[in-house]
């Protein structure tokens, strides 16, 4: 994470509002030759004690997760580069604001028993998103198909140990600095420049 504490003052429970909020991220474990690392939904329990996910049977993770095993999830948001000239003041550089936040713990298998509840559960969350959309439901599958496709993936948890966050919202700066580079970004055609803005705007108040 960012060394500068003005960027990480932001509270636990936001970090972790954000992290259930976005519910897919980067799992990242140690390998024998170097780091593995696997693009993931999960499921944040209730507490955030912990997170289910799953795995291709077939992804290094998979294989190399025979017991517990330290782990990361990174969980990124929307970020926006921000040009020097947006401040209003000279002698700047450019850089880059963001949203990030890091889960830290241990990655365990599931028994496979454990997998048909999980993936009901990650597609109940996001369909209930979509609303009014009508949910969709396993019972919409042919028979036969959704134990086919199981049988692909296996079940594990992360149990969290600790969370860290970056809002980089250049709070480094003066509010009439920030402000500038706040109007410039909303003028951006892009996503991650006009939601970076309205963070920062929402930040100054």
């Amino acid at each position: 994470m960012h060394p500068n504490p003005a960027f990480r003052t932001t509270p636990l429970q936001d970090n972790l509002a954000f992290a259930r909020a976005r519910g897919f991220g980067i799992l990242s474990v140690n390998g024998a030759e170097g780091p593995l690392a696997a693009h993931v939904p999960f499921l944040l329990s209730p507490d955030a004690s912990f997170a289910e996910l799953h795995l291709a049977r077939s992804n290094p993770i998979a294989r190399a997760c025979t017991a517990g095993i330290p782990a990361l999830i990174m969980v990124s948001g929307p970020d926006a580069y921000i040009s020097p000239d947006w401040y209003g003041i000279s002698d700047q550089v450019p850089t880059w604001n963001y949203i990030a936040v890091h889960l830290r713990g241990v990655l365990s298998p599931l028994p496979e028993s454990a997998l048909h509840p999980h993936v009901g559960a990650l597609s109940a969350e996001h369909e209930t998103r979509l609303l009014p959309k009508q949910p969709w439901g396993s019972e919409k599958m042919s028979e036969g198909a959704l134990p086919r496709m199981l049988r692909m993936i296996l079940p594990f948890r992360f149990e969290v140990a600790s969370v860290e966050g970056t809002w980089k919202l250049n709070q480094n700066k003066t509010p009439e600095v920030r402000t500038s580079a706040a109007d410039h970004l909303a003028q951006q055609a892009d996503a991650g420049s006009q939601e970076i803005a309205a963070l920062m705007r929402r930040d100054l108040g």
